[in-house]
């Protein structure tokens, strides 16, 4: 920091000289030019304390590393009636609907009992399961406005041992319904509650937001599923997703626990393996093998109305659903 101190000229005109001046008139007075005011400057340079030094702005720019990344394991399933699980990311484009659709066919083809509860305003479910949605006149909207409509929510689908209740786009609105409610958070478990002793597994399909109608999906469920698909962003999002569950858990319900993480849209590129690794590394115990690889059969099957194992059960995608639903078959203890 630099400061300085100015001069005077001492030999101005004093106040009586300049009435002199003005009698003997203006033709005595000084130029402007002639008479200058600064005649010397001094400068000195001064050390500011408050001023960061080197190393402490070398210490601000290092960056921290961020504590891990920590999901609560689930716990076993109620003696006496279904697991209730949903399949959750806050990202779109990860392939959750994708993963309820070929799960649950999978486990259904094993003898198991599944429901699918489609609380996605896009109603995708329907159309991978082989149901008209135009001719369904009871939907996931109806049966959180109203509980006592379970029974008759459920509709058959083109895979037996498949039951689905449908979403469409009538859940965009239903946020703004349930704001005066009492309770609202709790709308779904007490519409499910009837129905749990009559299956195996519950799955519920979420939109990509973290909205009141997921906060319900997450307050039913005994666990989760969290689809990741191996690219840079698909991490972002879970610091998010893992502060809702702590919330949700402290606040609503006490049980709440992740199921497991699965890999979608894989393909065998650097970056879809350094993802994967870095996924495998953080949740060692977590992580759902092997990771559903890209594959065309997958993106098809939905225009026929059916899942991968009726559409090419030995395509990739169709043999990647069957290890990974084996997988949740031995947690699940089904």
């Amino acid at each position: 920091m630099w400061s300085f101190s100015v001069g005077i000229l001492n030999s101005l005109p004093s106040a009586e000289g300049a009435r002199m001046s003005v009698d003997r008139g203006v033709e005595d007075l000084p130029e402007a030019g002639s008479a200058p005011l600064i005649i010397d400057a001094e400068f000195t340079e001064v050390e500011d304390k408050g001023m960061p030094t080197l190393d402490a702005v070398d210490e601000i720019s290092i960056a921290r590393a961020r504590t891990p990344l920590e999901l609560p394991q689930s716990g076993p399933t109620p003696v006496g009636r279904a697991r209730v699980v949903t399949i959750i990311n806050q990202k779109g484009g990860v392939g959750k609907t994708t993963s309820v659709i070929n799960i649950a066919a999978q486990l259904a083809l094993r003898g198991h009992k599944i429901l699918v509860v489609d609380a996605d305003s896009q109603g995708n479910c329907a159309t991978g399961l082989g149901v008209n949605k135009s001719r369904v006149k009871t939907t996931t909207r109806d049966l959180i406005l109203n509980p006592e409509s379970a029974v008759e929510s459920r509709h058959a689908t083109a895979v037996d041992g498949v039951h689905i209740i449908v979403g469409d786009r009538t859940l965009v609105g239903l946020e703004q319904e349930m704001l005066r409610q009492l309770g609202r958070e709790r709308r779904l478990t007490e519409a499910l509650t009837p129905l749990l002793p009559h299956y195996d597994v519950v799955i519920i399909d979420t939109p990509p937001s973290l909205g009141l109608v997921t906060i319900n999906a997450l307050v039913a469920s005994d666990g989760i599923i969290i689809p990741v698909q191996t690219e840079y962003f698909a991490l972002e999002g879970l610091a998010m997703l893992a502060g809702t569950i702590r919330e949700v858990r402290g606040l609503l319900n006490p049980r709440l626990g992740v199921d497991g993480v699965m890999l979608t849209m894989h393909a065998p590129t650097l970056l879809n393996e350094q993802v994967a690794s870095e996924v495998k590394e953080a949740f060692p115990e977590l992580l759902i093998e092997p990771a559903i690889r890209r594959n065309i059969k997958l993106a098809e099957a939905p225009s026929h109305g059916i899942p991968i194992h009726l559409h090419d059960p030995n395509s990739n995608g169709g043999q990647d659903y069957q290890k990974v639903s084996s997988v949740l078959e031995s947690r699940w203890g089904l």
